[in-house]
């Protein structure tokens, strides 16, 4: 609990096995966290098996592979019915530290923003913490082209490390989002359109062989799929085009 709000912990998992266990530990570590919420993706190893022994977790699988947004939406689902005030995304791959978890919970709670984002480019962690040069490059890119489309001064848009009210998660229309990777920045662009502020915390990151990541050729995709999302907000705002993941 923060200020009686209950926490909970969500991890959209695809073959998480080697990390989950350690990455759950942490969680639960800083005192906070009422629940953690494992969402397995048709994983190929042992992920839903260690889910289901841990303590205070709800443990689901989808039967096929949704991708990571169907992933996030069955998260949230969950996190929602299960009357969760204050919802904070970890991906159990260990990537990001859960040592950030009572400070994002703690803005959250004291109603001083809705949404909180772990940024790995604040403070410059992220080439100190591995990410490669040109993931690095084209984050910075993308973000700068976020932000001059949308209007917002966000330093990435991209970390998967997210705390949310349970105000905010009931208001946006999840539903209408990719199943694929650019559910991530479609939510977070629709959160803009919503008339919320997105609060960034410093987050040192960790890349090394047992974390998620995706190839090039994906990763491109996921960089049109952006500056697309951020293209069709600023037509939206502008009243040219009408787009159901900006609803009016």
């Amino acid at each position: 609990m923060f200020d009686n709000k209950k926490v909970v912990v969500v991890m959209p998992a695809y073959n998480a096995a080697q990390t989950l266990q350690k990455t759950y530990d942490e969680v639960m570590a800083q005192g906070v966290v009422d629940q953690v919420i494992v969402v397995d993706d048709a994983s190929h190893d042992e992920t839903t098996a260690i889910a289901k022994t841990l303590p205070n977790t709800i443990a689901y699988t989808h039967p096929d592979n949704l991708g990571y947004g169907g992933n996030q939406k069955t998260c949230y689902r969950l996190a929602l019915e299960s009357e969760a005030d204050i919802v904070i995304m970890v991906h159990p791959d260990y990537q990001y530290t859960p040592q950030l978890i009572p400070a994002m919970a703690s803005m959250i709670g004291n109603g001083l923003y809705h949404c909180v984002l772990g940024s790995r480019i604040l403070g410059g962690y992220a080439l100190k913490g591995g990410m490669p040069l040109w993931k690095y490059i084209a984050n910075r890119f993308l973000t700068l082209g976020e932000n001059i489309l949308t209007g917002a001064k966000l330093s990435e848009y991209h970390t998967g490390y997210r705390a949310f009210s349970r105000e905010l998660l009931e208001k946006l229309p999840l539903e209408e989002n990719s199943d694929d990777f650019v559910f991530d920045n479609q939510m977070l662009v629709q959160i803009l359109w919503a008339g919320y502020q997105i609060a960034e915390v410093s987050c040192p990151t960790k890349y090394f062989t047992e974390a998620s990541s995706i190839n090039l050729q994906r990763s491109i995709k996921y960089g049109f799929g952006c500056l697309f999302t951020a293209m069709k907000y600023r037509l939206s705002k502008m009243n040219l085009i009408k787009s159901r993941l900006f609803p009016r």
